[in-house]
């Protein structure tokens, strides 16, 4: 019986590992042979999880072929994986990818750090930041003393409370964009409303126009919903989108659908303009695309002098070519597992009808607290705090990598969670393997694009501030001088000490 669950063709496989940038020589050291190198390559895929463990690899022949090399440098490479743990094979069913006893199973996004990694481990994989109290208290506070009439009740509301519908309608009315509750639908976080919006549209074969980069756990998502992903670049800086590319690109493709980050986009932090966001609606309008905008990051503004444009949606107020995602989780907490969908009653009534076969509804307390927040102005004032975390930390950690790693580039969002950083030339993958075991956790570059695009970028989040992030930079420096070095294979010294962030 096979041993595996999944497979990657040779094409792939080999798109991925030519994206990878060579691994440093290092002063005064070879170049490794060919087949370390394959080796290396495949096992970095594997340990960052965009190569799943159980995924059966191409044969040695046909993956020589893709890669325009000998037969003999796949087979040599394989049998140093299988030496190493990273692979497993049996006569007659293949070989497959297998994680060694002692690594931890990678996850294919961007999941929390294990409680039990918190203390020696710097975190800048997860851009979430603690709760804003005393507000989280108050809010269960507050959804206890509702409960009571709810709990004489099935507890199953598939849209939503009505009450917390009727308060997020009346937030897009005052923010401009006339909304009725009909057009409201209350998720279990954003991840809910994508997965419920991606069942809906983008059924398996469907193209899906994505910005390149884009947000890592919704890149996965799609992926595994089955669509098929068409990158659009950004426009470089912190400018947006390059709309020039957007209309070939939904004029060409045809995809049912695009996914975007108008406001601070992760993991960009770029903010589009007014401008860019009328077009793309028209484009997407002209082209037959229905247009998903996540604004979960749109409250996250950290400059005073920050000018917020208008929401995608107001250029499509009815919601029949924009469904505007939103969320608790980044303006008020992670642990707040409540998202919404603005869209066009009709959308509205067929997300509903198709979410019974998948959770049924949101939690009824949690929807409670965050209707007690928006209802009490506690949601203006916890979102003031967050903005004041995230500002804090956003500047020590920019100050602490620009005194400790000079060569490495980067545009200061305005906004946001996140800072996307160019690596001066390394590997960001060979960089995230290699701070795990130095005491920093930092997802790299392609985990945020298609077919092994970014390698040579990190996302870094406002997670750490203080002395914290002076010790990231001092950790990422030295990840990065084994890196340069050649000395990012095998074990590494412990973390230099201990910290609880």
């Amino acid at each position: 019986m096979a041993q595996w669950t999944s497979a990657i063709g040779p094409a792939q496989l080999a798109r991925q590992l030519k994206a990878q940038q060579p691994r440093p020589a290092g002063a005064g050291l070879r170049k490794p042979p060919a087949y370390r190198a394959l080796a290396d390559g495949i096992r970095l895929l594997v340990l960052e999880g965009r190569v799943p463990a159980a995924a059966r690899l191409p044969a040695e022949r046909e993956l020589a072929l893709a890669l325009s090399v000998s037969r003999t440098t796949v087979a040599a490479a394989y049998e140093a994986l299988r030496a190493e743990g990273f692979l497993e094979s049996r006569r007659g069913a293949g070989s497959w990818t297998a994680v060694p006893a002692g690594h931890p199973l990678p996850g294919r996004g961007l999941e929390p750090l294990p409680p039990e990694q918190l203390g020696s481990m710097i975190d800048l994989g997860c851009a979430a930041l603690p709760a804003p109290e005393p507000w989280l208290t108050r809010a269960v506070q507050g959804a206890l003393e509702e409960l009571p009439p709810y709990a004489h009740t099935h507890g199953d509301y598939p849209a939503g409370l009505p009450a917390l519908r009727q308060m997020l309608a009346e937030r897009y009315t005052a923010r401009g964009i006339p909304t009725m509750p009909e057009q409201i639908m209350v998720t279990t976080g954003a991840m809910g409303a994508m997965d419920a919006i991606c069942h809906l549209f983008a059924g398996r074969g469907e193209r899906v126009a994505v910005e390149s980069p884009s947000y890592a756990n919704i890149l996965q998502l799609m992926r595994e919903a089955g669509a098929r992903l068409v990158p659009i670049a950004m426009a470089e800086g912190l400018t947006g989108w390059d709309l020039p590319r957007w209309r070939q690109v939904l004029r060409d493709a045809a995809p049912r659908l695009a996914y975007v980050v108008a406001d601070f986009h992760n993991p960009t932090g770029a903010l589009a303009d007014e401008d860019q966001r009328r077009q793309l609606v028209d484009a997407a309008r002209s082209a037959g695309t229905v247009l998903v905008v996540d604004e979960t990051m749109s409250e996250l503004w950290l400059d005073e002098d920050v000018d917020m444009p208008r929401p995608v949606c107001a250029f499509d107020p009815a919601g029949a070519t924009v469904l505007t995602v939103g969320s608790a989780s980044k303006a008020f907490w992670a642990g707040m597992r409540i998202g919404w969908v603005r869209a066009a009653p009709d959308v509205i009534r067929s997300l509903v009808a198709a979410r019974a076969y998948a959770d049924l509804g949101t939690p009824v307390l949690e929807q409670l607290a965050v209707n007690w927040l928006m209802a009490t102005g506690g949601w203006e004032q916890a979102v003031d705090i967050r903005r004041a975390q995230a500002r804090e930390n956003r500047d020590a950690l920019v100050a602490a990598v620009r005194r400790e790693l000079p060569d490495w580039e980067f545009h200061v969002p305005h906004g946001g969670l996140t800072l996307w950083v160019r690596t001066g030339g390394l590997s960001g993958s060979r960089l995230a393997e290699v701070g795990e075991r130095v005491g920093v956790r930092v997802p790299s570059g392609p985990r945020f694009g298609v077919d092994g695009a970014f390698e040579g970028y990190v996302r870094l989040p406002f997670t750490v501030g203080g002395p914290v992030a002076e010790e990231a930079a001092v950790r990422l420096a030295a990840a990065a001088r084994l890196v340069e070095t050649g000395g990012g294979s095998g074990s590494a010294e412990p973390p230099p000490r201990t910290f609880v962030a």
